[in-house]
């Protein structure tokens, strides 16, 4: 089975500065490439698709570099709708539920974290986010943001990072009034039924979502300077 995955590319990056001041935070390079293109790396092979990046800032930057290769384009250029908001949009194109999202501003070195989310789903869950503890997230300065119980369900709590990853029904989407929300929202709805799960990745994790964890990244997954 084949699940459909968002790709969220729509983010301003204000946090890396120059680096987004001509540019989407997508397009910013780490280890030769792309961060966008080290997240779609993390697709192959995997039971993903079809695969949809939406895009905000600097869209036809984002639309050239995708251009020629099999990603449905979700056009936020009118309005920033968050992840909560850009999922509920994106979803003509993704065809399906649950979804897969991903941010595009992480780097991983370990096991596929796609395949571990995918292993990790049971049909009795409406949402299984992929947390890390904060002893494996590299040059994370904020504060955890989830626990997991002994029974796989999570709570809010400053245990273990949210990475970014998760797979996640659609069915609710409709009932929330707001045009641009976060998927927190979602996922308190979601928590009150008791349907929110979480799996634990047992390798190393970097957001880079600031200059400055770039070279930890790139650390981080090996990458020789020249």
């Amino acid at each position: 089975m084949s699940y459909p995955i968002l790709m969220f590319g729509a983010g301003l990056g204000t946090r890396m500065g120059e680096l987004t001041a001509t540019r989407p935070k997508p397009l910013v390079n780490l280890a030769g490439m792309p961060l966008i293109d080290h997240a779609i790396a993390l697709t192959d092979g995997q039971n993903v698709g079809p695969k949809v990046v939406n895009v905000h800032a600097f869209a036809d930057q984002m639309r050239a570099h995708l251009a020629n290769r099999d990603i449905a384009i979700s056009d936020e250029t009118g309005m920033l709708l968050e992840t909560g908001g850009g999922l509920r949009k994106a979803m003509p194109l993704l065809d399906g539920s649950p979804v897969v999202t991903l941010n595009t501003d992480a780097v991983w070195h370990g096991a596929n974290p796609i395949a571990t989310l995918l292993d990790a789903w049971d049909p009795k869950m409406e949402a299984l986010l992929l947390t890390i503890p904060k002893a494996n997230a590299v040059g994370h300065r904020g504060q955890g943001d989830f626990k997991i119980d002994p029974d796989g369900r999570i709570s809010r709590s400053p245990d273990q990072i949210y990475t970014g990853l998760q797979m996640i029904r659609t069915d609710d989407l409709m009932n929330i009034a707001e045009d641009h929300f976060s998927m927190n929202v979602l996922w308190d709805r979601i928590a009150a039924r008791g349907g929110l799960y979480g799996v634990s990745y047992a390798g190393q994790w970097c957001d880079v979502g600031q200059p400055q964890s770039i070279p930890l990244a790139q650390d981080m997954i090996g990458f020789q300077h020249v």
